[in-house]
């Protein structure tokens, strides 16, 4: 099986997966939708019972969100390889209005294009190759397709644990931006914190009063004071809420606050700085909610190994494959700390994640595509 020929075929297949990228993209399918959750999982399942391997293929509910799909290819005995993506994206209903799927030369525009419908495609042109060529990959496949990711994979993440648990790797198919596969990701953590004062008339009595919003403001600038960007710890107030109006003394305050490590000792060294924060009015008391999310994605040898893996498949037919490590984190980071080695970043090139003009570059198709299969033999 040569590089070039897979190359080919996916040369060949370009307009054809372009058609369904467009096809799944208009599929809406934002977070907590679950009518659209099932819509878009049932495309997907249609689309690969149409390839014609024998799949297992398993829709899980999930109560508020929808569904998730698991897609099981070549059984044996040997560890499988796990494959991750989501169904679910961060644009309401109708923004499409706004950022039309449509092809503008070498980008393909749509909502949800790069993070990451087309990149569930290409799970399935890789299915789709393997049916067509009578070639198998080297190892039993799973693929594991979250509905809730966006928002914290609270449903997905004991699923995709359990699949994950015994698999040799994990390729990841979030975005990638300028190409470059992602080798480590920052854990999170996401914090609340609410401070419970005592109203009081602004203007006639305000010293009976215990101002919650001035005690949540010195948290704030205690919680600041734990950044480090020097060690990759990032600690950051996201939103603030507070008072009732303008002549009382406000009664109640909150804030969120996103925190990024790098390694799990600092994710629980600023957890118990967080659990200890004390009031310094004690008229005043303090509720601290939230915790550690996501652990973070360490650039193990293993990972490294990974990594060098699929630079080499990359560099056989001349595709140059780059690495880098980000503060964001994904479902990969679940899978990371079960010990699996994981490659993240393995989506079609593109940019503008989240944005109204979130894209993916449609000469980066058919190599994407030639890279995952050709790493699917490799493993």
């Amino acid at each position: 099986m040569r590089s070039s020929d897979i190359l080919k075929h996916f040369q060949q297949r370009q307009d054809a997966v372009v058609d369904s990228i467009r096809e799944i993209v208009e599929i809406e399918s934002p977070s907590y939708d679950v009518e659209r959750s099932r819509a878009v999982v049932l495309w997907v399942e249609n689309e690969a019972r149409k390839i014609g391997l024998d799949l297992e293929i398993e829709k899980i509910v999930a109560d508020g969100y929808g569904e998730h799909l698991i897609i099981r290819a070549f059984p044996g005995d040997a560890k499988p390889v796990f494959l991750l993506g989501h169904t679910d994206t961060v644009h309401p209903v109708g923004t499409k209005v706004a950022n039309p799927t449509r092809v503008d030369g070498d980008k393909i525009y749509g909502c949800g294009i790069f993070d990451m419908k087309a990149n569930v495609v290409l799970m399935l042109e890789a299915l789709r190759y393997f049916a067509e060529s009578g070639v198998a990959p080297s190892r039993p496949m799973t693929i594991f397709l979250s509905c809730d990711e966006e928002v914290g994979s609270f449903t997905g993440r004991p699923l995709l644990e359990r699949e994950a648990a015994n698999s040799e790797a994990c390729f990841v198919f979030e975005p990638s931006a300028a190409g470059r596969v992602k080798t480590g990701r920052k854990g999170t953590s996401l914090y609340e914190i609410k401070a419970h004062g005592i109203p009081a008339h602004a203007g006639l009595e305000p010293e009976k009063g215990a101002n919650a919003i001035l005690e949540l403001s010195r948290q704030i600038e205690r919680i600041s004071a734990l950044n480090s960007p020097e060690i990759g710890t990032t600690v950051n107030v996201c939103t603030f809420r507070g008072g009732t109006t303008t002549n009382v003394i406000p009664e109640h305050a909150a804030c969120s606050v996103d925190v990024r490590f790098s390694s799990m000792t600092e994710a629980e060294r600023i957890d118990t700085v967080f659990r200890d924060l004390a009031a310094i009015d004690d008229r005043v008391t303090i509720e601290i909610s939230g915790g550690i999310n996501r652990p973070p994605m360490e650039r193990t040898d293993a990972v490294i190994a990974l990594f060098e893996n699929a630079r080499n498949a990359a560099a056989s037919f001349d595709y140059t494959l780059g690495e880098t490590q980000v503060g964001g984190a994904s479902d990969g980071n679940f899978v990371a700390a079960l010990g699996v080695p994981v490659l993240d970043g393995l989506g079609i090139a593109g940019d503008g994640a989240h944005t109204l003009h979130e894209h993916i570059l449609v000469s980066d198709v058919p190599n994407r595509a030639t890279l995952i299969t050709l790493m699917l033999t490799r493993v």
